[in-house]
């Protein structure tokens, strides 16, 4: 096992830091104010402050099923599994799975990586596409896999975003194949443009879909879950037990009473979704403007935008970058090109945007003179 570059380098880096490197909401956009009261309200009974249940706060669970179910997934309060944040969520599956193959993206998330590793899970790396990952090659190694981990909704660390047809024909890929498929959420609500049907909606028993409050609600309330189907929940139970017995109590309760009013939420999300693609076009613009050869494809949602310098070694690039007060991710962290950046966009503002990149180019401007 080895850290996790961007936990590592958060460490390393001063207030002074830009950073584009984590997956960090925009503070500015926290609703600070709603979640005061809402933890007045859970802090009132003293209940909050007591054990709770393996699965979860009851309350929670049912508002997360019916946000399923309001977006055309049929959930039952039966089939949510709490967690803390979704990265537990997807150490349970895969300490349940220890040792199983399986079929991911090239390149794919950092911290799934390194579960895929303290679990020895062997793991076949497919590379994306425009729309989504290589369907052949897909369905070839599935066929050897017992699971696969996806990040249809706007992937981390590329931003890419499944099409409605590549996500059809996934899901009858596994279908046939029987794999079970592990279909990491976290950006689904960070849409610009439309939403899109998840895989696992359209294979509700062979599936686990990973979700999580950190990216739309509070990265430090740590409320994730697992949506799945009663019998592939049950064996979970036990391994969440023994980890932590249960999710922090108070946290659920908090974002339990967060969520009563589900139209202030609503538009939380809809502020979100408008910022972050303010930011998204502006940090774009920037980097035509300072970093000319910087080659990407425009997301329409999530946090990031990847992409690469040819010929330039990334990962040494970051290194300079850190002494110059400026902060990126390398691709290979991902399991990507030695050439490949993955940028965040959302946390920083257009302040820190601008100087940021500028920052960038004065370190390549000197490496190249």
């Amino acid at each position: 096992m080895r850290r996790s570059f961007i936990r590592e380098i958060l460490e390393h880096t001063s207030s002074d830091t830009i950073s584009f490197a984590g997956g960090l909401p925009d503070v500015s956009l926290f609703p600070h104010k709603e979640l005061q009261t809402a933890t007045h309200n859970a802090l009132e009974n003293a209940e909050s402050l007591q054990y709770g249940t393996s699965t979860g706060y009851t309350p929670l669970k049912e508002q997360i099923a019916e946000h399923y179910s309001e977006r055309g997934f049929p959930t039952a309060p039966e089939n949510i599994l709490i967690t803390s944040g979704s990265q537990q969520g997807l150490d349970i599956i895969c300490r349940y799975h220890c040792g199983a193959s399986i079929t991911i993206e090239k390149p794919s998330y950092l911290g799934a990586l390194n579960v895929f590793r303290l679990n020895s899970m062997e793991t076949t790396s497919i590379p994306l596409t425009e729309n989504g990952i290589k369907l052949e090659a897909f369905k070839q190694s599935i066929a050897k896999s017992k699971l696969a981990y996806l990040i249809p909704d706007f992937q981390n660390p590329s931003g890419r975003c499944y099409t409605d047809k590549t996500r059809e024909n996934i899901a009858k890929m596994l279908e046939d194949s029987q794999t079970l498929l592990i279909e990491d959420a976290p950006y689904s609500e960070l849409y610009f443009d439309a939403p899109h049907k998840s895989i696992s909606q359209i294979l509700p028993k062979q599936s686990y879909h990973l979700g999580s409050f950190s990216k739309v609600l509070s990265p430090a309330l740590r409320v994730g879950w697992i949506r799945a189907d009663v019998e592939l929940i049950k064996p979970l139970i036990a391994y969440k037990e023994a980890m932590d017995l249960h999710t922090s109590g108070i946290t659920q309760r908090i974002v339990s009473e967060y969520l009563k009013d589900s139209e202030s939420f609503e538009k939380h999300l809809q502020i979100l979704r408008v910022v972050y693609q303010e930011k998204m076009h502006y940090f774009c613009k920037q980097l035509e403007l300072h970093l000319p050869d910087f080659e990407y494809i425009e997301p329409k949602g999530g946090m990031f935008i990847y992409g690469k310098f040819n010929g330039v070694d990334s990962r040494a690039l970051v290194q300079e970058c850190l002494k110059n007060g400026v902060v990126f991710v390398p691709g290979v962290e991902f399991g990507g090109g030695n050439d490949e950046i993955r940028f965040n966009f959302t946390h920083s503002s257009f302040d820190e945007i601008t100087e940021g990149l500028k920052r960038i180019k004065s370190v390549i401007d000197l490496t190249k003179s």
